[in-house]
C-alpha cells in the first residue's frame, strides 16, 4: 500500500492520517476524492458505541506481563499515540488500526456490573488487576462518563486492589477514592512520561495531557500518599531515549518511587502508521530513528518474542538499558517496592463506611 503519497498530510487532533487495511478484511476501499479537503482542514470526529461485551476481566498468559487479569472500559483511544501497540486490537472489531482506533471508541457502559459480578463469582482468586493494560482508562470521553471512576468504586467496595496505568492527569479528579484505597493498600499508579517535549508529544500523542501537567499529577498523588511510579514507555531510539536521565530526574523530585522502561514495538499496521508519522513530522530525523529502531529489532522494526520484544537486543537497546539503570540509581527510583494486599478482600462486597 502507497500511503506515503497517499496521505502524508496532518489529520487535525490525530496521530494517525489515514487508516491502513484491516489484515482480516478482504476489501479495503481508499476514501480518496480529488474534491476532498486537504487532510490538515480536516476535523475526523469521534463516534462512541455500545461495546455488549458479557465480561469484563480480560486474561493475560504472556510470561513478560505482570498481572493476569486487567480491565479496560474502553476500546479504542481517543489519545491517539501514533506508536500504541493496541491499535491492531481494533482489526478484531472489523476496524482499522489507524484513524479508526482514536476516533470510533468502543464503550463498556456496564463495566462496574460486570465487574462487580465477577468479584462475586467463588471461582474467582483475589488478584492485582490492571486497570488499563491495553487502553487508556482515563481518555477524554471518562471526564463525562465516569467508568473508570465506578469501577474504582468496585474494588473499594470488595477490597481488591488494582495497579493503574494512564498517561492522564484526570487521574486526580479520583483523588478522593484513589486516597481511600491506598489506606487499604490496595492501590498504585504508573503514569506514563515518554517526553518532556510538549511540542513532541502534542504530534506524538495529541489528546494527551502535556508532560507538565503528568509531572504535577505524580506529585499530587505522592502527596496523598499513594504510591506512584513513572513508565517511560515507549522509548524511541533515535527519538526520546535521550530524555531518560531528565525524565527520571523531574519524576523523582515530583515524588515518583519507582520507573520502568519499554522499548517501542510496532506490530502489524502500526509500523506503516509510525513509519508514515515519523517521514511526515521529522523528515530530516527518520533514517536515523527508523535505522535505531531496526537495530534493536533484528534488522525489523517489530520482535513478537517475550521478553525480547519489551526489551529489545543488540547494542544499541543496551545502551538504552545501562542508561536506564544508572540514572535510576542515581535519583533512588526502585528502591521501595509496592506490594499490595488482598487481605481484606470481601466476596459480599461490604460497602466501605467512605461510600
Amino acid at each position: 500500500m502507497n500511503y506515503i503519497n497517499i496521505m502524508a498530510e496532518r489529520v487535525q487532533g490525530r496521530g494517525s492520517s489515514f487508516n491502513p487495511q484491516n489484515r482480516f478484511e478482504k476489501l479495503h476501499i481508499d476514501e480518496l476524492s480529488d474534491e476532498m479537503e486537504p487532510l490538515e482542514r480536516r476535523k475526523i470526529q469521534t463516534t462512541y458505541f455500545h461495546d455488549s461485551s458479557r465480561s469484563i476481566l480480560a486474561k493475560n498468559d504472556s510470561p513478560d506481563v505482570p498481572f493476569t487479569f486487567s480491565v479496560n472500559p474502553y476500546r479504542g483511544c481517543e489519545h491517539g499515540c501514533i506508536y500504541c501497540y493496541a491499535r491492531p486490537s481494533h482489526e478484531y472489531l472489523g476496524f482499522s488500526a489507524g484513524l479508526d482506533f482514536e476516533s470510533k471508541i468502543m464503550v463498556k457502559t456496564d463495566a462496574p456490573q460486570l465487574l462487580e459480578e465477577a468479584f462475586r463469582d467463588p471461582s474467582f482468586e483475589p488478584q492485582v488487576i490492571a486497570l488499563s493494560g491495553n487502553t487508556d482508562c482515563y481518555q477524554p470521553v471518562e471526564r463525562k462518563l465516569k467508568l473508570t471512576r465506578a469501577c474504582l468504586e468496585v474494588f473499594l467496595k470488595y477490597k481488591n486492589p488494582v495497579g493503574i496505568i494512564t498517561k492522564n492527569a484526570l487521574i486526580l479528579r479520583d483523588l478522593d477514592l484513589l486516597k481511600e484505597l491506598a489506606t487499604h493498600n490496595l492501590v498504585a499508579v504508573h503514569v506514563s512520561i515518554t517526553s518532556l517535549d510538549p511540542t513532541l508529544i502534542s504530534r506524538m500523542e495529541p489528546r494527551t495531557s502535556t508532560p507538565e501537567n503528568r509531572l504535577k499529577a505524580v506529585r499530587t498523588l505522592a502527596d496523598a500518599g499513594i504510591p506512584v511510579g513513572v513508565n517511560c514507555a515507549p522509548m524511541i531510539p533515535g527519538l526520546t531515549d535521550e530524555e531518560i536521565p531528565e525524565i527520571l530526574r523531574r519524576s523523582a523530585e515530583s515524588g515518583a518511587l519507582s520507573a520502568d522502561y519499554i522499548l517501542v514495538r510496532l506490530p502489524y499496521a502500526v509500523k506503516d502508521l509510525f513509519v508514515e508519522w515519523v517521514e511526515r513530522e521529522f523528515p530530516q530525523r527518520a533514517p536515523k530513528v527508523l535505522n535505531r529502531i531496526r537495530q534493536t529489532r533484528n534488522g525489523g522494526l517489530s520482535d513478537p518474542r517475550f521478553h525480547s520484544r519489551m526489551s529489545g537486543e543488540g547494542e544499541v537497546a543496551k545502551a538504552i538499558a545501562d542508561l536506564f539503570e544508572l540514572a535510576c540509581k542515581r535519583y533512588g527510583l526502585n528502591k521501595i517496592t509496592t506490594e499490595l494486599s488482598t487481605a481484606g478482600f470481601q466476596r459480599s462486597g461490604q460497602l466501605s463506611m467512605f461510600l
